[in-house]
């Protein structure tokens, strides 16, 4: 699996790396003892990747049946599983399945489902950590509607957390959605929320762990039919 850094983070990782390196070469230079300079470059170094690794992007591909797959869009861990009524584009209910991502998952969100978007929406917000079910209506967040190939539409809501500061939504009217594309990426600590047609068969519980683009959490189930059909 071929890793590498998000664009996203460009321009961070060498901004970051012109002040750190500011601040290092002058102690090595000038101030003694050198175990001064031993101590920050080391902290330096393990910031500098921890860093890096927040922003990394691993290319990946979902090997299984795509037909009526619902993919894990974010790494992380299932922390909300239930029906709930979603009340600003489906207006129905749905099953809710919400994925947290810790600071040191890969913070990249993949399309759940190959299909077509119907809608995407910012929403301003708060910065409650995202693991509490109030953030995905308090928070800062961006909605996706899609619309699956087999007609049906779920709805992704990417969703800041305590520290997340930024939000970004690639998908707009009109786009194709592909499992193995990004729809969008969240700058630190956050949360991910898939809202599903009922009678969706879940293949995830509450505690489980998902790797975005590759995990399927769920498959989609033609209305009038069962779910083992």
């Amino acid at each position: 699996m071929r890793v590498k850094i998000h664009h996203e983070g460009t321009h961070l990782l060498i901004g970051l790396l012109v002040f750190l390196l500011a601040v290092n070469i002058p102690l090595w230079l000038w101030v003694r003892p050198f175990a001064w300079a031993i101590v920050v470059t080391a902290i330096s170094a393990v910031f500098y990747l921890l860093v890096a690794n927040f922003f990394r992007s691993p290319r990946r591909q979902f090997n299984g049946e795509r037909r009526n797959a619902v993919i894990a869009s974010a790494d992380g861990t299932v922390v909300a599983l239930e029906e709930t009524y979603e009340p600003e584009y489906l207006k129905c209910r749905c099953i809710q399945l919400s994925v947290f991502m810790s600071i040191l998952n890969v913070h990249a969100n993949w399309f759940p489902v190959d299909g077509e978007v119907l809608y995407t929406a910012h929403h301003s917000g708060r910065f409650l950590a995202a693991y509490l079910p109030k953030s995905s209506t308090e928070n800062e967040r961006s909605t996706v509607a899609i619309r699956a190939t087999d007609g049906q539409v779920i709805l992704m809501r990417q969703i800041a957390g305590a520290m997340a500061r930024r939000i970004v939504t690639y998908a707009t009217p009109g786009d194709e959605a592909d499992i193995s594309d990004h729809m969008g990426f969240i700058k630190f600590g956050s949360r991910v929320d898939l809202f599903l047609p009922l009678g969706t068969e879940i293949f995830v519980k509450i505690g489980d762990k998902t790797t975005g683009g590759v995990t399927q959490v769920g498959r989609l189930v033609p209305p009038g039919k069962d779910a083992d059909a």
